[in-house]
């Protein structure tokens, strides 16, 4: 236990930075939450249709690792957040996530331009599947795909 307190304690200027960070109180429906701003802001929808979702995003300095590439956290969190959407319905309330698989095959560096696809596989029951590739724009270089199942329930057949 004691390593792994040593391991997640944080040197003198990540502790100031985190200091300075300002987290107010979240207000629902009225602004955007402290995660949205920090792991969402700068993800650009492109495209939307029935089962599909595009997007675009630029790497910002504080997603990225100590070897200044993509955080793999970052990466699960696009994954989740734009392979939801690709199944997402206003008239029931938000799936939740129950499993998802990522292979990481790239790195994505500061700046770089990303582009993101998902789209439904397919529904079993509550269940929806949903496939996320995340691509460098500029190389077409392949970081990442995410196999993402997500669990709600399902629109009234009547």
């Amino acid at each position: 236990m004691e390593k792994v307190k040593e391991f997640l304690k944080l040197d003198k200027e990540a502790e100031e930075t985190v200091s300075r960070l300002a987290v107010h109180p979240h207000r629902l429906g009225y602004e955007r939450s402290f995660y949205n701003k920090f792991a969402l802001s700068g993800l650009n929808v492109d495209r939307v249709g029935p089962g599909f979702v595009s997007c675009t995003f630029k790497v910002p300095p504080r997603l990225t690792d100590k070897n200044g590439n993509l955080a793999t956290g970052a990466i699960v969190n696009i994954v989740d957040e734009v392979g939801g959407a690709a199944v997402f319905d206003i008239n029931l309330p938000m799936k939740v996530s129950v499993d998802m698989s990522i292979s990481f095959l790239g790195t994505a560096k500061v700046d770089d331009e990303l582009e993101i696809t998902s789209r439904a596989l397919g529904q079993r029951g509550n269940y929806s599947g949903t496939i996320a590739h995340i691509r460098n724009k500029a190389t077409g270089e392949l970081i990442a795909e995410g196999r993402h199942s997500l669990f709600g329930e399902q629109s009234s057949k009547l």
